[in-house]
């Protein structure tokens, strides 16, 4: 057993933080990858395990969904998938967890564009930056959460539907990814098990949510997402 699979734990530990807090899982998830998975398989590995944890993360709390929002979402997230994937296609891997941990930085201390009101337009604009730089940057979760509490500032409301967009722009990663050319086959069982962890992570975290205050949760998150991210920017220059 190779070491990728020390990601199972990992996997199940941050989906349910998502599921509780409704952001931050897939960043902290995707800034241990590095070391662990060779630089190709990174961004395309965690993108089938985000998949599986915000649809399941969707699917336990289905009731809180706003089905209105995918279409908008789903057509820029369409043409950010395309124009991330011709980015993605000309980097260099072997920097490419450098430039995902300069990108993580930047979504949690630069303050991130906000898309004007919370109509169909903004939804739209959302899906095209947010599946675009995910094709470079794998999580980007965050980036959507303001918009959404505009709209329903309820946290079951707004962890739900951030879980479903952000399903929604895992699954078109993925077929972004196949049509580049990544060959999935190696990675289906550590994948599988991945799935499952962040399901089972989905389920414990959906049942704790209306238990664990949100206080202190964005410092100590900062703080954690900090220290994995310069450890992926130096990991090129010490490989």
């Amino acid at each position: 057993m190779g070491v990728e699979w020390l990601l199972l734990p990992i996997a199940f530990l941050t989906s349910a933080l998502a599921a509780v807090m409704g952001l931050g899982g897939g960043m902290l998830l995707i800034a241990a990858m590095p070391g662990l998975l060779p630089p190709q398989a990174i961004i395309p590995v965690h993108a089938f395990t985000q998949l599986a944890s915000n649809a399941s993360r969707a699917g336990f709390a289905w009731r809180h969904i706003a089905w209105e929002i995918v279409p908008a979402f789903t057509l820029g997230a369409v043409l950010g998938a395309w124009l991330g994937g011709e980015i993605y296609d000309q980097l260099e891997l072997s920097w490419l967890p450098a430039v995902i941990g300069v990108l993580i930085l930047l979504v949690t201390w630069v303050p991130m564009p906000q898309v004007p009101g919370g109509g169909q337009v903004a939804l739209t604009v959302l899906g095209f930056y947010q599946t675009g730089l995910g094709m470079i940057a794998g999580a980007t979760g965050p980036l959507g959460a303001s918009l959404l509490m505009r709209r329903n500032p309820e946290r079951d409301w707004v962890v739900v539907n951030t879980a479903l967009y952000m399903a929604l722009n895992h699954a078109l990663r993925l077929a972004a990814f196949a049509l580049l050319g990544f060959s999935f086959g190696p990675w289906w069982p550590l994948m599988l098990a991945m799935a499952a962890a962040v399901i089972v992570g989905s389920w414990v975290g959906t049942r704790l949510r209306a238990r664990i205050p949100q206080r202190n949760f964005t410092r100590l998150f900062k703080t954690l997402v900090t220290v994995l991210a310069l450890r992926m920017i130096a990991m090129p220059f010490f490989s």
